[in-house]
């Protein structure tokens, strides 16, 4: 039999944006890999779903991947989340499928089975031109911030960059800094769940914002940056 790997989307808040195909794969696969098996057991449960799970993630060990790659060699059909979204953006699943492939060639078959992203959710309520666009991913914590942003500042096409509620504050203030009164920045908050808050304006009105209602510092962030 062929290995096969399949790459799963999943809700990135909202339980119910999951797709029937993803529900099927995620049900009939032999096994499930996934980075917090707490997290991805929670969606399983809504759907009546009892495949067998197994951690993994950024720090999962050579030997991991072996043991993966054994149950792939022997023609299993292993499917891929992540906690939430798609897996391979901005997350250890690409590393997966390049180690899979190298090692398997022919005798894998790698499918998507295509569904949320955060970065195409906060596109879509932004208003900001999505004919080309540069995803960042998270910014670094300490060495190369700067050039970080100055790159997403210079960039000619709209930016997208994902953000911790530890330091959103600190990066609005950074673009603050960096960008021109014209351009306007869109930061996406929880999106799909309760508390989903979109705020657009000027980086100066969009940091004032959250500066004043500390409240909403919480959750996950993605950040819209006008051309």
């Amino acid at each position: 039999m062929q290995a096969k790997l399949s790459i799963v989307a999943t809700p990135i808040g909202n339980l119910e944006d999951i797709t029937l195909r993803a529900l099927r794969v995620l049900k009939e696969c032999d096994l499930i890999l996934c980075e917090d098996t707490r997290v991805t057991k929670k969606l399983l449960a809504r759907y009546d779903i009892h495949t067998p799970v197994r951690s993994y993630h950024a720090h999962s060990s050579n030997a991991a991947h072996d043991a993966i790659l054994a149950e792939l060699s022997d023609g299993k059909w292993l499917s891929l989340v992540s906690d939430a979204g798609t897996p391979a953006v901005s997350d250890p699943g690409a590393h997966l499928v390049a180690v899979a492939r190298r090692a398997l060639g022919d005798n894998i078959q790698i499918e998507t089975i295509p569904g949320p992203s955060a970065v195409l959710a906060a596109l879509q309520v932004a208003g900001h031109s999505a004919d080309s666009f540069t995803f960042f991913g998270f910014p670094p914590h300490k060495k190369g911030r700067k050039t970080f942003f100055e790159t997403v500042a210079a960039a000619e096409h709209t930016a997208v960059l994902f953000e911790s509620p530890h330091r959103i504050l600190k990066t609005l203030d950074t673009l603050n800094d960096l960008l021109k009164p014209d351009r306007t920045v869109t930061v996406c908050r929880e999106l799909t769940k309760i508390y989903e808050e979109v705020i657009s304006g000027s980086v100066t009105e969009v940091a004032l914002h959250f500066h004043e209602h500390p409240e909403r510092v919480r959750g996950e962030f993605v950040v819209v940056v006008s051309p």
